[in-house]
């Protein structure tokens, strides 16, 4: 980072006291605010964390309606999905620069007014390519509102749980999914997604009026733009953009597509562009030899780890709940399991979250998904969503259980190493979780198809005119159809569709059974790889973290004074 004197916001004549003054340029100060207003503040924050979700959770939630308005096609659709993640996934490190540059209340302005230009853009529908453009800002938008409610939320706490923040901001983002799947179906009347969109301009209008009656504090500005900055982010931005195509599309279109093996080419190339340029400059925005120590490696594979066992929810669950024919409208009841779950999964990791044993929650809720997927291996046809609500319920509570922690560690060691390594953290951080996502729905999906076939295969060699069974399926199936059809040839190719079609969910089923044991087994496996290093630290009496702890005492204490 650059030594230029930091630059200190003056607003009505407010000077910050000692225990007031911003952790880090680009944020706000902290003052002692009455009970009322911190009270709204925290509303605010919360309220920012779940439109910031909302903003990729609706997207998800009513695809199918999103292609049926635009008559798009399944790889049009795809594309919008990696207009979304190649922004919110890149724009972190760039609006980090963007408030330590032009300060707190430009950036939250700059952010809102982004927030409700997409959400209008989307909302009067005036085609396929501005609704791609409109989910690039969404994307850009979302990554900044994660930022803004982690802000108001320090606000509104105690100083002593300040750090929390950072928690509830992450845990808001991933409440917001499952909780826009159980608004979509009261929203999306007659398969018109008009209202999604109506509603989501609506709440972007709500926080920009919101932001602006009640302001953060100033904070403190330091100028650190470069101009190696440009080309630095934006071959991230290109490196990071075709690695969320390669992953996406392959998933649509298969992975023996020539151009997706250009599109990795190419996200390679860009990369490593980039990381040339960061690893040769003096005040580099991204410190490759901190992010290549063992501690922070460790830590960004065991959050992209925990993103793709989480996966299981996603894909696995969601998926086998379509191939079995069932809508959000029918799953409204399961998908608010799931959001409750997720909040109380965010609300025990606040309150449970011992600075001193980071790792120990990480374990639990590597073991909670492990026990959770194993239990779901015994799925079948008749597989209600009430079924599944313990199950599932509990790998939504392990998700932000785990990443409060994984978040916490890595901010803490950041901080300690200097201010100059946060942006750093924060990059690795939203990559990871990104990327291990958008790769861990992307490895059960191609998992699950394979297995599919295998399952198809073994169905169809006992599908024979000899199998007594078949026979009696193929009668009860034609007894069905006659009084629906009279022609005794139209009846039996009727049965046949039907028993084809049976065959053929029993095998989505066998597979997403696969895909659970899969996952079952690599939560196995990640617990055992978390779980060693951290018992003998504990035996050995030896705390990783034992640097970092003191620097945090050391923060705390400034806030007291």
């Amino acid at each position: 980072m650059t030594d230029r004197a930091p630059l200190i916001d003056h607003v009505d004549g407010y000077r910050f006291k000692p225990h007031e003054m911003p952790i880090l340029p680009g944020s706000p100060a902290n003052p002692d605010h009455p009970p009322a207003r911190r009270a709204a503040y925290l509303a605010i924050g919360v309220f920012m964390g779940l439109v910031g979700g909302a903003q990729n959770g609706f997207l998800l939630a009513n695809s199918p309606a999103l292609q049926s308005e635009f008559a798009l096609t399944p790889v049009e659709t795809g594309w919008l999905t990696v207009a979304f993640y190649s922004t919110y996934a890149t724009m972190s490190m760039l609006l980090f620069r963007v408030r330590q540059e032009f300060g707190i209340q430009p950036f939250v302005r700059w952010a809102m007014a982004g927030l409700v230009a997409a959400n209008f853009i989307q909302m009067i529908g005036p085609g396929y390519y501005p609704e791609l453009a409109a989910r690039a800002v969404a994307g850009i938008t979302a990554s900044g509102l994660s930022a803004i409610a982690i802000y108001y939320l320090m606000q509104g706490l105690p100083p002593a749980m300040r750090v929390g923040g950072l928690v509830i901001s992450l845990g808001l983002t991933q409440v917001a999914f499952p909780l826009t799947r159980a608004l979509s179906p009261a929203l999306l009347v007659d398969g018109d997604i008009t209202h999604i969109f109506q509603f989501q301009f609506a709440l972007s209008l709500v926080g920009f009026g919101m932001v602006y009656m009640l302001r953060l504090p100033p904070g403190i500005r330091k100028q650190t733009f470069e101009k190696l900055d440009i080309p630095s982010i934006a071959l991230f931005i290109v490196g990071v953009a075709a690695l969320c195509a390669f992953l996406i599309q392959g998933r649509i279109q298969w992975w023996d597509k020539q151009w997706l093996g250009y599109a990795l080419a190419a996200s390679i190339l860009a990369l490593g562009g980039c990381f040339l340029i960061e690893a040769n400059r003096k005040s580099p925005m991204l410190d490759l030899s901190w992010l290549s120590s063992r501690s922070i490696l460790a830590l960004a594979l065991i959050g992209a780890t925990v993103r793709i066992l989480v996966a299981e929810q996603g894909f696995g669950a969601s998926g086998m709940f379509a191939a079995l024919g069932y809508g959000n409208e029918q799953l409204t009841d399961y998908f608010w399991v799931l959001a409750g779950a997720t909040f109380g999964g965010m609300a025990l990791s606040v309150v449970r979250l011992d600075p001193k044993d980071l790792t120990r929650p990480v374990l639990f809720a590597i073991l909670v998904i492990c026990i959770a997927a194993f239990s779901d291996t015994r799925t079948g046809v008749m597989t209600r969503p009430q079924d599944l609500y313990l199950t599932q319920a509990a790998i939504a509570f392990a998700a932000v259980f785990a990443m409060g922690p994984i978040m916490m560690e890595g901010m803490l060691r950041a901080l300690a190493a200097g201010q100059s390594y946060v942006i750093s953290f924060i990059a690795i951080f939203s990559l990871s979780q990104s990327i291990g996502g958008l790769a861990g729905i992307s490895l059960l999906s191609a998992f699950h198809t394979v297995r599919l076939k295998t399952h198809l295969i073994d169905a169809g060699s006992t599908l024979t005119l000899a199998n007594q069974q078949l026979g009696q399926a193929l009668g009860n199936a034609a007894q069905r159809a006659a009084p629906l059809q009279g022609d005794p040839a139209l009846q039996q190719q009727a049965a046949a569709a039907s028993v084809s079609q049976e065959v053929g969910r029993e095998a989505a089923v066998l597979a997403f059974n696969d895909v659970f044991f899969l996952i079952g087994t690599l939560s196995a496996v990640t617990f055992a790889a978390v779980f060693v290093p951290w018992f003998i630290n504990k035996i050995r009496g030896r705390n990783p973290l034992a640097k970092e702890l003191v620097f945090m005492e050391a923060m705390l204490a400034r806030t007291r004074q």
